[in-house]
Protein backbone atom coordinates (compact mmCIF):
# COMPACT_ATOMS: atom_id res chain seq x y z
CA UNK A 1 0.00 0.00 0.00
CA UNK A 2 1.07 3.43 -1.05
CA UNK A 3 1.59 5.78 2.75
CA UNK A 4 -0.68 8.55 2.20
CA UNK A 5 -0.22 11.35 4.76
CA UNK A 6 -2.46 14.23 5.50
CA UNK A 7 -2.05 17.42 7.14
CA UNK A 8 -5.03 18.92 8.89
CA UNK A 9 -5.53 22.49 10.58
CA UNK A 10 -8.66 24.22 11.83
CA UNK A 11 -10.52 24.22 8.24
CA UNK A 12 -10.96 20.70 8.53
CA UNK A 13 -13.24 21.42 11.35
CA UNK A 14 -14.95 23.97 10.70
CA UNK A 15 -17.59 22.55 8.78
CA UNK A 16 -18.58 20.47 12.22
CA UNK A 17 -19.42 23.88 13.92
CA UNK A 18 -15.87 24.18 15.51
CA UNK A 19 -14.74 27.62 15.39
CA UNK A 20 -11.22 28.09 13.47
CA UNK A 21 -8.59 29.08 15.95
CA UNK A 22 -8.25 32.55 15.25
CA UNK A 23 -11.10 34.64 13.98
CA UNK A 24 -9.79 38.47 11.39
CA UNK A 25 -9.63 39.95 14.89
CA UNK A 26 -6.82 38.23 16.34
CA UNK A 27 -9.44 36.80 18.95
CA UNK A 28 -10.64 33.06 19.81
CA UNK A 29 -14.38 32.95 20.96
CA UNK A 30 -13.54 36.20 22.11
CA UNK A 31 -10.35 35.72 24.28
CA UNK A 32 -6.79 36.93 23.53
CA UNK A 33 -4.85 33.94 22.68
CA UNK A 34 -2.13 35.19 25.01
CA UNK A 35 -4.65 35.12 28.23
CA UNK A 36 -5.91 31.24 26.91
CA UNK A 37 -2.57 29.81 25.27
CA UNK A 38 0.28 30.58 27.02
CA UNK A 39 2.34 29.23 30.01
CA UNK A 40 1.87 33.25 31.15
CA UNK A 41 -1.64 32.83 30.99
CA UNK A 42 -2.17 29.53 32.72
CA UNK A 43 0.37 31.27 35.50
CA UNK A 44 -2.22 34.17 35.67
CA UNK A 45 -5.61 33.50 35.77
CA UNK A 46 -5.55 29.49 35.74
CA UNK A 47 -9.79 29.88 36.26
CA UNK A 48 -10.04 31.31 33.47
CA UNK A 49 -8.04 29.22 31.25
CA UNK A 50 -9.19 26.51 32.79
CA UNK A 51 -13.13 27.33 31.99
CA UNK A 52 -12.06 28.17 28.52
CA UNK A 53 -11.04 24.90 27.84
CA UNK A 54 -14.04 23.46 29.97
CA UNK A 55 -16.11 25.61 27.16
CA UNK A 56 -14.50 23.63 24.03
CA UNK A 57 -15.15 20.11 25.69
CA UNK A 58 -18.64 20.39 25.84
CA UNK A 59 -18.99 22.01 22.41
CA UNK A 60 -16.51 19.28 20.87
CA UNK A 61 -19.35 16.75 23.16
CA UNK A 62 -22.12 18.50 20.91
CA UNK A 63 -20.45 18.12 17.04
CA UNK A 64 -19.77 15.31 14.88
CA UNK A 65 -17.46 14.34 12.22
CA UNK A 66 -18.29 15.91 8.73
CA UNK A 67 -17.92 14.15 5.21
CA UNK A 68 -14.61 15.43 4.81
CA UNK A 69 -13.28 13.24 8.07
CA UNK A 70 -15.25 10.54 6.67
CA UNK A 71 -14.36 10.29 3.35
CA UNK A 72 -10.95 10.54 4.69
CA UNK A 73 -11.05 7.49 6.69
CA UNK A 74 -12.42 5.76 4.09
CA UNK A 75 -9.44 6.18 2.43
CA UNK A 76 -7.70 3.29 4.47
CA UNK A 77 -9.24 0.67 2.49
CA UNK A 78 -6.85 1.40 -0.53
CA UNK A 79 -3.64 3.48 1.51
CA UNK A 80 -1.41 3.12 4.69
CA UNK A 81 -2.96 6.70 5.72
CA UNK A 82 -1.14 8.86 8.70
CA UNK A 83 -2.98 12.21 9.60
CA UNK A 84 -0.81 14.29 11.01
CA UNK A 85 -3.04 17.06 13.01
CA UNK A 86 -3.22 20.41 14.08
CA UNK A 87 -6.53 20.15 15.57
CA UNK A 88 -7.15 19.56 19.37
CA UNK A 89 -10.58 17.62 18.56
CA UNK A 90 -11.07 14.15 18.28
CA UNK A 91 -13.14 13.69 15.04
CA UNK A 92 -10.74 12.07 12.97
CA UNK A 93 -10.91 9.50 15.10
CA UNK A 94 -14.71 9.27 15.48
CA UNK A 95 -14.71 9.43 11.51
CA UNK A 96 -12.69 6.01 11.82
CA UNK A 97 -9.12 7.13 10.88
CA UNK A 98 -6.68 4.55 12.77
CA UNK A 99 -3.62 6.71 12.81
CA UNK A 100 -3.78 10.23 13.63
CA UNK A 101 -0.87 12.17 15.53
CA UNK A 102 -2.14 15.28 17.09
CA UNK A 103 1.02 17.83 17.07
CA UNK A 104 -0.88 20.68 19.38
CA UNK A 105 -2.30 18.31 21.59
CA UNK A 106 -5.81 16.62 22.57
CA UNK A 107 -8.72 18.17 24.14
CA UNK A 108 -10.09 15.16 25.64
CA UNK A 109 -6.82 14.52 27.58
CA UNK A 110 -5.13 16.35 30.22
CA UNK A 111 -1.54 16.23 32.23
CA UNK A 112 -0.04 17.01 35.30
CA UNK A 113 1.35 20.56 35.32
CA UNK A 114 5.23 18.78 37.15
CA UNK A 115 5.26 15.79 34.54
CA UNK A 116 4.42 16.47 31.04
CA UNK A 117 4.68 12.27 30.89
CA UNK A 118 1.86 12.16 33.34
CA UNK A 119 -1.14 12.23 31.01
CA UNK A 120 -4.46 10.87 31.04
CA UNK A 121 -7.96 11.11 29.17
CA UNK A 122 -10.36 13.70 30.80
CA UNK A 123 -14.09 14.30 29.07
CA UNK A 124 -15.98 16.07 32.02
CA UNK A 125 -14.83 19.86 33.40
CA UNK A 126 -11.44 20.44 34.88
CA UNK A 127 -11.60 22.49 37.72
CA UNK A 128 -8.31 23.42 40.59
CA UNK A 129 -8.12 21.34 42.16
CA UNK A 130 -8.10 18.23 40.38
CA UNK A 131 -4.80 16.34 40.95
CA UNK A 132 -2.85 14.37 39.10
CA UNK A 133 -1.32 11.19 41.39
CA UNK A 134 1.56 12.59 42.55
CA UNK A 135 -0.61 15.71 44.00
CA UNK A 136 0.05 18.45 40.91
CA UNK A 137 -2.64 20.47 39.67
CA UNK A 138 -3.58 18.74 35.94
CA UNK A 139 -4.14 21.24 33.09
CA UNK A 140 -5.15 21.11 29.14
CA UNK A 141 -2.89 18.54 27.15
CA UNK A 142 -2.45 21.35 24.97
CA UNK A 143 0.63 22.77 23.49
CA UNK A 144 0.75 26.64 24.02
CA UNK A 145 2.41 29.37 22.60
CA UNK A 146 6.08 28.92 23.59
CA UNK A 147 5.93 25.92 24.18
CA UNK A 148 7.45 22.55 22.61
CA UNK A 149 5.97 20.59 20.30
CA UNK A 150 6.79 16.97 21.00
CA UNK A 151 5.26 15.00 18.83
CA UNK A 152 6.94 17.01 15.55
CA UNK A 153 10.28 14.66 15.51
CA UNK A 154 7.92 11.99 15.40
CA UNK A 155 5.72 14.15 12.13
CA UNK A 156 9.22 14.72 10.18
CA UNK A 157 9.84 11.36 10.43
CA UNK A 158 6.39 10.29 8.71
CA UNK A 159 6.54 12.82 5.72
CA UNK A 160 9.83 11.56 4.78
CA UNK A 161 8.44 8.38 3.89
CA UNK A 162 5.15 9.64 1.87
CA UNK A 163 4.53 8.58 -0.90
CA UNK A 164 1.72 11.05 -1.16
CA UNK A 165 1.07 13.96 0.71
CA UNK A 166 -2.89 15.70 1.24
CA UNK A 167 -2.76 18.98 3.22
CA UNK A 168 -6.05 20.06 3.80
CA UNK A 169 -7.89 23.11 5.92
CA UNK A 170 -4.59 24.77 7.01
CA UNK A 171 -2.65 28.16 6.40
CA UNK A 172 0.46 26.69 6.54
CA UNK A 173 2.02 29.56 8.11
CA UNK A 174 2.02 28.11 11.24
CA UNK A 175 5.32 26.66 12.96
CA UNK A 176 6.52 24.29 12.88
CA UNK A 177 3.33 22.45 11.33
CA UNK A 178 4.07 24.63 8.37
CA UNK A 179 7.26 23.60 7.82
CA UNK A 180 6.48 19.92 7.23
CA UNK A 181 5.59 19.97 3.46
CA UNK A 182 9.55 20.15 3.08
CA UNK A 183 10.38 16.82 4.50
CA UNK A 184 8.61 15.02 2.09
CA UNK A 185 10.22 14.11 -1.47
CA UNK A 186 10.03 16.28 -4.21
CA UNK A 187 9.06 13.86 -6.44
CA UNK A 188 5.81 12.71 -4.65
CA UNK A 189 2.61 14.25 -5.31
CA UNK A 190 1.14 16.85 -3.46
CA UNK A 191 -2.62 17.56 -2.99
CA UNK A 192 -3.72 20.89 -1.25
CA UNK A 193 -7.53 21.69 -0.17
CA UNK A 194 -8.06 25.42 1.17
CA UNK A 195 -11.12 27.75 0.20
CA UNK A 196 -8.30 30.21 0.33
CA UNK A 197 -4.82 28.33 -0.50
CA UNK A 198 -1.52 30.52 0.48
CA UNK A 199 1.07 27.57 0.05
CA UNK A 200 4.39 28.25 -2.20
CA UNK A 201 4.97 26.57 -5.40
CA UNK A 202 6.19 22.93 -5.42
CA UNK A 203 6.78 20.24 -7.85
CA UNK A 204 3.67 18.10 -7.96
CA UNK A 205 1.49 20.63 -6.05
CA UNK A 206 -2.31 19.90 -7.30
CA UNK A 207 -4.36 23.01 -5.74
CA UNK A 208 -8.67 22.35 -4.68
CA UNK A 209 -9.69 26.01 -3.67
CA UNK A 210 -12.63 24.44 -1.79
CA UNK A 211 -14.06 23.37 1.35
CA UNK A 212 -12.49 20.30 3.10
CA UNK A 213 -15.83 18.63 2.60
CA UNK A 214 -15.99 19.53 -1.40
CA UNK A 215 -12.50 19.22 -1.81
CA UNK A 216 -12.24 15.66 -0.40
CA UNK A 217 -15.03 14.21 -2.92
CA UNK A 218 -12.51 15.75 -5.27
CA UNK A 219 -9.38 13.91 -3.75
CA UNK A 220 -11.39 10.66 -3.68
CA UNK A 221 -11.96 10.59 -7.48
CA UNK A 222 -8.34 11.19 -7.79
CA UNK A 223 -6.86 8.93 -5.53
CA UNK A 224 -9.49 6.25 -6.38
CA UNK A 225 -8.40 6.64 -10.30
Amino acid sequence: MKHLVVLTGAGMSAESGIKTFRDADGLWEGHDVMEVATPQGFAKNPELVLDFYNQRRRQLHEVQPNSAHQDLATLEQDYKVTIITQNVDDLHERAGSSNVIHLHGELLKVRSTKNLSNVKSWTNDLHLGDLCDEGHQLRPHIVWFGEDVPMIEKAIDICEQADILLIIGTSMQVYPAAGLINYVSQQIPIYFIDPKPSVDSHKNLTVISDTATNGMKHIIDLLKL
